[in-house]
């Protein structure tokens, strides 16, 4: 059991988290509105006597029934007076003055004599006046609205709000004793651990408690899931974190880590795990309108949700979708809005990785609450490189302001000026393209942020107060994109690049991020440790840098626990996939599918290293070979249609199904086919992205930076796809199966450093016998 019972938070969070009430509204909200709040504090304080103190800070430290509290905050003023004291509490607004009277706001008012009581009590006074100042941003036109208290009145109504508070403590302060009891209970949740299994949870759990990284690459099939949260939640039940992030780039991911979970509940676990979903997944409405004219789970919202939140975590542990989903609809609330509360409460966050790195997505006030205290566990983190480049980046493109100019030409004048301004240097930036496609600079565009910064501060008028009207929806969505670009620019130094592109009739331009390791380092100093782990982290030096690891972090390849003659794996060496190839090598490669999978009967993965490569072989073996069953990946696939093409691929299958489908798409990564529901897999081309100018742009730096510009744009991006894909065939012990590699350059040295260690007893193959020799070799015991 824990003994010490302290309680520390602010005087605005405690008031306005007990106090909350009314409708949920996230419809928009001037961006101004807090510097201009700022400045109305500074305004009303500048224009006090000698008699006014500004920006008192009041601390208030007790015992109350079984807890320390500390209660702390900064009162906006201190009036001192002949025959009396006042707290003044400050307040810009918009609303007309008169419509404010003094049941306007129960938490202004809360706020204030949370003040005055601390004040009181300090200094031993029998009353103390409060007062709500009102600021009007528009005429700057002052509302002052004061009342007496006694000492008693305020000391009862503050024991009311801390009486409601310890509901809270105390339900935390039990949960933390039968959580941690559970923890240090908690066994293995399996009989025994595979081979690299208890390795890696040591490791783990060495990493979170000296508050270190650790870079981890960990083959397919050992168990990375709960080998890494089996040791964070004995970290966690030690005090050695107070909150676990499992970070994923997939759903599929996040519900093998929800999975690890039941598993441990099964074992005896108790612990509160909370699964985050987008906010357009999760909404209600058709259409996601936050406002409680439209929503009825917005309006209202504030007077359910404490009621919601104090239910659900008596009741439930395992947060999930479908649980707040129910509870929402009980309360009659917003699920996403539900979710975000919880999250404070939660032991464990299961969550896409914006909600860390996005500057525009993250939850940092969840890291202050914490004190950065927390542990990141970042699954498959060989997407985060690609993903931290499109979160630190952003783009504009030229059209939006064209077509908005022509809406608002003659209803708002000052926007479509605004407007005009922004369409006349995007047809400046693209002359600069002259004759080719695109212009590169490594400059950052800053002679358009004081126009975007123009058009927002001309925009947020409209944007409040003509919802509905034409050309709102459409704004609001600029509005957001163009504070995105002045957001990034202020993150933009020489890991950066600016370019211009002709794009379709329209022109883009952005700030791209070349090289995200920095700021990817600076987004986990929010927490304590964090361990970066997938089956395909090579070459692992290559990602330790570019996900931002320092020199000491460790990194560490575990070896595959599977037996090498499990797996038949070859080169087919007498192919070339190259783009200029293609087309001579379709008929080839029908004949290699068909060699392979008339030796067994059973269920083949085809993967190609895009769709139109995919779509024209599909036709030829379709046509050749139409005695097989044959499904293609689409590229509109929903998750649905993604489940039924996956519930395909059966046990002790009668018939031979070929399932045609894409690297790097979602059938190639965290796919789990155990068994014979996979036996093979084939795959076309080393993976290569596509020649691009992004591309060629980070080939460009990187060559400049370390020499090694083809292999962090192209190489290593595409063999990691490869190698992802290969790893759909062997998942446990019992697996055996088989991969081709069909492209001569899995043959060359460069690509053959890349290959894991387990790899080192490929075949390489010249034409369909050999290889149904050395298939006939590795079916023999069978």
């Amino acid at each position: 059991m824990k003994n010490t019972k302290e309680i520390k938070i602010s005087v605005r969070n405690i008031v306005e988290f007990i106090l909350r009430s009314g409708d949920l509204d996230t419809g928009f909200r001037s961006m101004t509105r807090a510097v201009e709040g700022t400045r109305a504090h500074q305004k009303v304080q500048r224009n006090q006597d000698e008699n006014y103190e500004a920006e008192v800070i009041l601390k208030h430290k007790f015992e109350y029934k079984g807890y320390t509290f500390l209660i702390e905050g900064r009162a906006d003023g201190i009036i001192k007076e002949a025959l009396s004291i006042c707290i003044d509490e400050i307040k810009s607004t918009t609303k007309p003055l008169e419509s404010i009277d003094e049941n306007y706001n129960k938490i202004h008012w809360a706020q204030a004599k949370f003040y005055a009581y601390i004040y009181a009590l300090q200094n031993e006074l029998n009353t103390i006046d409060v007062q709500l100042t009102y600021f009007h941003l528009e005429t700057e036109k002052i509302k002052y609205i004061r009342k007496k208290f006694k000492f008693e009145n305020l000391e009862e109504f503050f024991y009311e709000v801390i009486d409601k508070y310890i509901v809270w403590a105390n339900f935390t302060f039990d949960w933390s004793n039968i959580r941690d009891d559970s923890v240090k209970k908690l066994t293995f949740p399996f009989e025994r651990y595979r081979i690299g299994q208890r390795e890696l949870a040591v490791l783990v759990y060495k990493t979170i408690k000296e508050q270190k990284k650790l870079f981890l690459q960990a083959p397919t099939g050992i168990g990375k899931t709960i080998s890494t949260l089996f040791p964070a939640v004995k970290a966690f039940g030690e005090g050695l974190t107070s909150k676990i992030f499992y970070l994923t780039a997939k759903t599929i991911t996040r519900q093998v880590a929800q999975e690890a979970f039941i598993k441990m509940r099964e074992n005896g676990l108790r612990i509160k795990t909370l699964t985050l979903t987008a906010k357009d997944k999760i909404c209600f409405k058709e259409e996601r309108n936050c406002e409680p004219e439209y929503c009825e789970y917005a309006k209202g919202h504030f007077d359910r949700v404490n009621d919601a939140i104090i239910d659900i975590l008596q009741n439930e542990d395992e947060l999930s979708r479908s649980v707040i989903e129910e509870y929402s609809i009980k309360y009659n609330i917003c699920p996403f809005e539900l979710s975000l509360d919880l999250a404070t409460w939660s032991d464990v966050l299961i969550c896409d990785y914006n909600y860390i790195f996005d500057p525009r997505v993250s939850l940092k006030g969840l890291f202050e609450f914490h004190n950065n205290d927390c542990t990141f566990l970042i699954d498959e983190a060989h997407n985060l490189v690609d993903r931290a480049r499109d979160m630190f980046s952003a783009t504009l493109y030229k059209k939006p302001f064209l077509e908005l100019k022509r809406i608002f030409k003659d209803k708002e004048p000052s926007v479509a000026k605004a407007l005009d301004k922004l369409n006349k240097y995007m047809l400046k930036v693209k002359k600069l393209c002259d004759d080719k496609s695109y212009y590169i600079q490594k400059e950052m565009p800053e002679d358009i942020l004081y126009l975007l910064n123009r058009l927002i501060s001309e925009s947020e008028e409209f944007l409040a107060t003509k919802k509905g009207a034409e050309g709102h929806k459409e704004l609001l969505e600029l509005f957001f994109e163009c504070l995105a670009f002045i957001r990034i620019g202020e993150l933009y130094d020489d890991r950066y690049v600016t370019y211009v592109e002709k794009e379709n009739n329209d022109v883009l331009l952005k700030m791209f991020c070349l090289d995200p390791s920095y700021l990817l380092k600076e987004a986990i100093k929010r927490g304590k440790s964090a361990i970066f782990f997938s089956a395909t982290l090579s070459p692992i030096d290559y990602f330790k840098e570019i996900l931002g690891g320092d020199e000491e972090d460790k990194t560490i390849i575990l070896p595959s626990p599977f037996e090498q003659k499990s797996l038949c794996l070859m080169i087919a060496n007498n192919i070339s996939t190259k783009y200029k190839d293609r087309e001579y090598s379709y008929d080839s490669i029908v004949d290699y599918i068909k060699a392979i999978v008339s030796q067994k009967k059973g269920n083949y993965l085809i993967f190609f290293p895009s769709y139109k490569y995919m779509q024209d072989v599909y036709e030829r073996f379709q046509e050749k070979y139409h005695e097989y069953n044959t499904m293609i990946q689409s590229n509109t696939m929903n998750e649905e249609q993604r489940e039924a093409y996956l519930l395909k691929f059966e046990t002790d299958s009668k018939n031979t199904l070929v399932g045609f489908a894409v690297m790097g798409g979602m059938f190639s990564e965290g796919v789990d086919l155990k068994g014979d529901r996979l036996i093979g897999a084939i795959i076309v081309g080393v993976g290569l992205p596509q020649i691009c100018l992004e591309r060629n742009i980070i080939k460009d730096y990187f060559d400049k930076k370390n020499n090694k510009g083809f292999g962090y744009a192209y190489t290593y991006p595409g063999m990691n796809k490869v190698l992802q894909a290969a790893g759909r065939v062997i998942r446990t012990e019992k697996d055996k199966g088989v991969v081709l590699l069909i492209d001569e350059r899995f043959n060359y040295s460069s690509y053959k450093r890349i290959f894991p260690k387990e790899w080192n007893h490929y075949s390489v193959i010249n034409s369909e016998k050999e290889m149904v020799k050395k298939l006939k070799e590795f079916y023999i015991d069978e």
